[in-house]
């Protein structure tokens, strides 16, 4: 009927198709849209909206971190951040919501040159105002106190039969009716108001907490809201506060999938955060999501890692048992206990340098680096090694000075630890904090570390040589399949008088950690080098040496042509541009993965000669 109709008027200019035929109409399929909540068809309804000029609003918040009165971290966020702010388009600010901010304008009618009243949606006179009383004096000098001015009420909600482009009316040629827009301003215009509208503004005077909060000092959001709120924040501080919100605005990364890709419902990949808690508790997933805080990166959320804080959770946990179980308790002292031991002066020297590297990665916005630094400490420093060399003076008590200090100190280091590791894993912390001894007040109040200690170099060299001495002969025992309950013979050449000394005062540590003692190797000998020494293994009767040389040739052949294999696919330009980032990446993991793993059995096969 469309056809007919528009053919009568002679409206319709027929096309021609690719044989020259022409046709009054092609058929077409337009796709009507329809909404995913309503499932009702979407139609178009043009009313009139309010726009904010943001190319204004955008000049000095531009200029406030071209200046650096405003820091981005990551610093590669800028180039988009102005990017974005110097092409920006007017803002639409008004939205046909239930709820939010009503725009603060009043509609009225028109008036005439004679004096009298228009009506309709085309013959509307605005009046925008902070509230009804500024509203009303406006009124007042539009209309020359003629009429009366009363406020209609005008029901808060959109619905078709109250749309948002206000009409308006004379009741009376006496009275003039304003009735307010019913639209609410974007949520995101009135979450720009946030760093002072939370602070009781416009009020502030000397002792509100306007004055005291406004600026901040750092703003901590989502990369993703970049635009939405941040750049509309700075804005809005600016033109209201004519000050910056905050001095720094740091930018961390999404929580993603494992592979990589985003969370979404529809793909099944979410993570639900309280199922992971219920599984491995509050703290690993606090301390996951920090450890793999890297700037300008996303979070690629596996569960494994969480796991394996979990686990970390539990290594502290059993070592605070263990040093309750050997009577050791919460330290009385801020500053470090004082020392004679080497082992108990290099741990308080780990201590110090631990805190400085805490120090400067808080200072660099670095939370990887601060995860990183506590749990090597934590676990490593002194869980696997501080507690296991002192363990014989609690065992055997037959040094009680000793014992004592080692008391001191250790109780001392687990409070350190427990301080600095209570911003990652709040709940443990704090359980161990009383579990350890009275206190006067909870963790959460505790001084940060103050040890009023250095790093004691010679203590440090000394450890640091046990430590390293003892690494090498695990490493080596391990890739010589060495049984882990035999205890090897081992003799030392080219070693220098101070080696010397240190191998008769660790002769106990080193015989009980790395299973082995210094006598005359004979039979089948493995050689390591630590420093300027040799260390020879004897192996004879322990392990079959052929057999052992023929078991690492092969895997190291087997080893070398899957490293090589990756390195051509890696090689191949074709792989790497048109291969799934994802799959690319894995290539490269392998790939160092396999060459790691080439480089230490040929070690192995070395040490064998």
């Amino acid at each position: 009927l469309v056809v007919q109709r528009l053919k009568e008027l002679g409206c319709l200019i027929p096309y021609v198709d690719k044989d020259w035929n022409e046709h009054d109409a092609e058929p077409r399929v337009i796709q009507t849209p329809y909404g995913d909540r309503s499932g009702v068809v979407i139609e178009p309804w043009l009313t009139d909206q309010w726009y904010v000029d943001a190319a204004t609003l955008a000049k000095p918040a531009i200029e406030a971190v071209r200046s650096g009165a405003i820091k981005v971290v990551p610093q590669t966020w800028e180039k988009t951040y102005f990017n974005w702010m110097e092409n920006i388009q007017p803002w639409c600010v008004s939205r046909q919501l239930w709820w939010g901010h009503q725009i603060p304008a009043w509609f009225g009618p028109e008036q005439k040159n004679d004096g009298t009243l228009l009506e309709g949606i085309e013959n509307r006179k605005v009046f925008v105002a902070e509230n009804e009383d500024g509203a009303l004096l406006q009124a007042h000098a539009y209309y020359d106190d003629k009429y009366a001015i009363k406020f209609s009420e005008l029901p808060a909600v959109t619905s078709p039969g109250n749309p948002p482009s206000v009409t308006v009316e004379a009741s009376s040629q006496n009275i003039a009716l304003l009735k307010r827009d019913s639209d609410v301003l974007d949520t995101w215009f009135s979450s720009a108001l946030w760093p002072f509208g939370t602070l009781g503004w416009p009020e502030g005077g000397e002792g509100r907490l306007l004055s005291r909060h406004y600026p901040n000092d750092i703003l901590i959001s989502g990369f993703d809201i970049l635009f939405f709120w941040d750049a509309r924040m700075i804005m809005q501080g600016l033109h209201f506060m004519k000050e910056v919100p905050w001095k720094t605005l740091y930018l961390h990364g999404l929580v993603r999938a494992a592979d990589g890709s985003k969370m979404s419902k529809s793909k099944g990949n979410t993570v639900d955060p309280l199922g992971l808690i219920d599984q491995y508790g509050a703290d690993a997933l606090r301390f996951t999501l920090t450890a793999m805080e890297s700037q300008g990166r996303d979070i690629k959320l596996d569960e494994k890692r969480v796991e394996g804080y979990r686990n970390f959770a539990t290594k502290l946990w059993n070592a605070a048992r263990f040093c309750q179980s050997n009577g050791i308790g919460a330290s009385t002292t801020l500053a470090a206990p004082k020392a004679e031991l080497a082992v108990n002066r290099w741990i308080i020297g780990e201590v110090v340098e631990t805190l400085a590297k805490l120090d400067k990665a808080i200072t660099d916005l670095r939370y990887d680096a601060m995860a990183d630094a506590i749990y090597h400490f934590a676990w490593g420093t002194f869980c696997d090694w501080y507690l296991e060399l002192i363990k014989p003076a609690f065992i055997e008590g037959e040094k009680g000075e000793m014992d004592a200090e080692s008391k001191r100190v250790a109780g001392w280091v687990i409070d350190q630890i427990l301080v600095m590791l209570h911003p990652f894993m709040p709940f443990i912390t704090e359980e161990l904090w009383h579990a350890m001894g009275a206190r006067k007040y909870d963790l959460i109040h505790a001084k940060w570390p103050i040890p009023q200690a250095e790093v004691d170099a010679l203590a440090k060299a000394e450890i640091d040589w046990l430590v390293k001495l003892v690494s090498e002969v695990r490493t080596a025992r391990t890739e010589l399949n060495v049984p882990p309950g035999a205890r090897l013979s081992f003799a030392v050449t080219d070693a220098n008088a101070l080696t010397c000394a240190r191998l008769d005062t660790h002769s106990g540590a080193i015989g009980r950690l790395a299973r082995i003692a210094q006598s005359v190797a004979i039979g089948g000998e493995a050689h390591i080098v630590v420093d300027e020494a040799t260390y020879i293994l004897a192996l004879g009767g322990v392990i079959d040496l052929d057999a052992e040389r023929t078991r690492i040739t092969k895997a190291i052949e087997a080893i070398s042509k899957e490293r090589d294999s990756l390195a051509g696919r890696l090689n191949n330009p074709a792989f790497v541009e048109k291969a799934k980032p994802e799959a690319v990446e894995k290539a490269r993991a392998d790939h160092a993965e396999k060459a790691a793993e080439a480089e230490r059995l040929s070690a192995a096969l070395t040490r064998l000669g």
